[in-house]
C-alpha cells in the first residue's frame, strides 16, 4: 500500500492534488556557498584580529534591556556615541542625545577596572571588570569592557584547539570554528561564524565556565575602508551585541570610523565630575559610597 501511494503521488495524481510544485531559480539569483578549509578560515580570522590595533568611531547606538524571560523589555532612545578602543583592553565611549549634544553617559575601562559617569543622575560608578553581581536594572549591567571583544576581535592562539563544522538554515550556509578552553576539562571558549556567501565574519559568540553564553555579537553590512595603507580593507557597519546573562542588547550603526590611528593614553582616562556621587560597585550585598 505504501509503494502504491508513493507511485500515485509521483504520477499523474499529483497534477490533480497539487502535491508537486517545481520552482526554477535563475542562475543570477541562486545563492552562492563558497568553499574554504578550516586552516584558511582560521588564517582569515586571525589576519583580521592581528591587523586591528585601534579604532576611533562615531556610532548610532540603541540599547534595550530585559527579556521575554524576565517579563519586561525596555527600549531606550537612540544616542550618538563616540568610541575609542585600543589593544589590549583600553576603551572609552561617550554617549550624547542627538541634536542637543548633551552627554548621557561616559564610560571607560583598562581591562582591570571600569568607570561609568552618568551626568543626568550625577553618579559615577567604579568597579572591577570581574564584577559578577548583576544589577536589578539590566541597563546598568552595560560595561565598557563588553565592547572590547566585540570591536577588537581576540586572536586565536596556536595552543588553542579549534573544531570546524558547517551550519545550514533558511538564512544561509555558514562555517563555524569552535575554539576550546583548555585545562582539566575542555570547554567552549568562542564560536566564530563565517557566511559562506562571501566568507565574511558574521557572528562571534563568547562563553564562560560550564558553557554559559556571555556574549553573542552579529556583524553585517561590511563596507570598504577609506584608510590608505591599512592592512584591513573592510569593517562592518552594523553590529548587534547581545548579552543574555546581563539581559541587555545594543545595536550599533557605524557612521564614521578610523582604524589603527595613534590614540593618546590620556583620552582613555575618566575622572569623577566635581560633586558627583561616587559608588564603588562590588559583589557584596551593598555598594560602597566614599
Amino acid at each position: 500500500m505504501v509503494c502504491l501511494t508513493l507511485s500515485a503521488l509521483a504520477c499523474g495524481c499529483s497534477t490533480h492534488t497539487g502535491v508537486t510544485k517545481t520552482t526554477t531559480v535563475s542562475p543570477a539569483t541562486r545563492p552562492v556557498a563558497l568553499e574554504a578549509t578550516p586552516e584558511e578560515l582560521l588564517d582569515r580570522y586571525n589576519a583580521l584580529a592581528r591587523n586591528l590595533k585601534s579604532l576611533d568611531a562615531t556610532v548610532e547606538m540603541k540599547p534595550s534591556a530585559g527579556s521575554a524571560y524576565s517579563g519586561v523589555i525596555n527600549e531606550y532612545h537612540e544616542v550618538k556615541a563616540f568610541l575609542l578602543a585600543s589593544r589590549p583592553y583600553n576603551i572609552r565611549m561617550i554617549g550624547q542625545v542627538p541634536v542637543v549634544g548633551k552627554a548621557v553617559f561616559d564610560m571607560a575601562s583598562d581591562g582591570r577596572d571600569f568607570e561609568v559617569s552618568i551626568p543626568p543622575k550625577n553618579r559615577f560608578l567604579v568597579g572591577s571588570v570581574a564584577l559578577n553581581r548583576p544589577s536589578a536594572k539590566p541597563i546598568e549591567n552595560l560595561r565598557p569592557q563588553h565592547l572590547v571583544d566585540a570591536l577588537l576581535w581576540p586572536e586565536v592562539r596556536k595552543e588553542e584547539v579549534t573544531l570546524p563544522e558547517e551550519f545550514n538554515d533558511e538564512s544561509g550556509r555558514f562555517y563555524v570554528l569552535t575554539v576550546l578552553r583548555g585545562g582539566y576539562q575542555s570547554e567552549i571558549l568562542r564560536k566564530i561564524w563565517f557566511d559562506r556567501a562571501d566568507l565574511h565574519l558574521v557572528r562571534l559568540q563568547s562563553y564562560g565556565p560550564r558553557g554559559a553564553l556571555l556574549s553573542d555579537v552579529r556583524y553585517s553590512n561590511w563596507q570598504p575602508l577609506d584608510t590608505p595603507g591599512s592592512a584591513l580593507a573592510e569593517y562592518p557597519r552594523s553590529i548587534r551585541i547581545d548579552r543574555p546573562r546581563d539581559e541587555y542588547r545594543m545595536d550599533l550603526t557605524v557612521t564614521k570610523i578610523t582604524l589603527n590611528g595613534a590614540i593618546d593614553s590620556d583620552r582613555f582616562e575618566l575622572q569623577a565630575p566635581q560633586g558627583a556621587e561616587v559608588v564603588h560597585l562590588s559583589d557584596s550585598a551593598e555598594d560602597k559610597k566614599p
